[in-house]
């Protein structure tokens, strides 16, 4: 890793918490440790992180909440579960959700290092998380400001179009598949949130209509690529 990955850790239990602070910042990386699910998501709001680890049986809010809430807010944060419970159901649901993966207590720390470094590597965060500008052909995307620029012309887009466009950009010239975009910005994967989507590519797809080379292609029953 080049630079100091920011850990946001949720466990109720404080000595299981300050065991795993200790130990992960042994490893060079910063954590914060929170122990509610509601306090942990005002923090996410405010603050800058990298990755989290949240315990899935949470007081205020619990972990499904919370990584729902996350992933609403930022569909590229890498989530992995705590978890007392082995229950195929919790792992279907967590997954559903968009949780890179589950770790059942007890369990080996070293481990828990790993899972994240493979992660991470596997999501290349270190290159995309902080991004907000994107080049899409002739176009210009501000993420921060939601506009669309092209040739000195400004077009103010909406939060929904932006947030779609931005998991556009980070995969561009690779497919995104419906259901992510669908959970990450509607929070769920129904027929009435596939059909406003489908509104939303289509705009999409008119504001590009100045640069031919722009597409955003619908792979059928699958997702979408945005291409230049």
């Amino acid at each position: 890793m080049n630079r100091i990955i920011n850990i946001l850790l949720v466990e109720d239990d404080l000595n299981l918490g300050f065991l795993l602070v200790e130990f992960l910042e042994s490893k060079g990386l910063s954590v914060k440790l929170y122990r509610d699910g509601q306090t942990a998501f005002t923090g996410f709001q405010t603050g800058h992180f990298d990755f989290c680890i949240l315990d899935v049986m949470l007081p205020k809010m619990d972990g499904f909440t919370l990584a729902k809430n996350m992933k609403i807010l930022n569909p590229q944060i890498p989530i992995i579960f705590l978890t007392a419970r082995s229950l195929k159901e919790d792992k279907m649901k967590g997954y559903e959700i968009g949780v890179d993966d589950y770790i059942t207590k007890p369990f080996d720390e070293d481990e828990l290092f790993y899972k994240i470094n493979a992660i991470l590597n596997r999501s290349h965060l270190s290159k995309n998380s902080d991004e907000q500008t994107f080049k899409i052909g002739r176009f210009s995307f501000d993420f921060q400001n939601q506009s669309l620029e092209i040739d000195g012309e400004q077009r103010r887009l909406t939060e929904r179009e932006s947030r779609i466009l931005k998991i556009l950009c980070i995969s561009k010239n690779n497919v995104v598949r419906r259901e992510q975009i669908l959970t990450a910005i509607w929070g769920e994967n129904d027929y009435f949130a596939g059909r406003s989507l489908d509104v939303f590519i289509s705009k999409l797809r008119k504001y590009f209509s100045p640069d031919s080379s722009i597409r955003i292609e619908n792979i059928p029953k699958v997702g979408f690529i945005l291409q230049d």
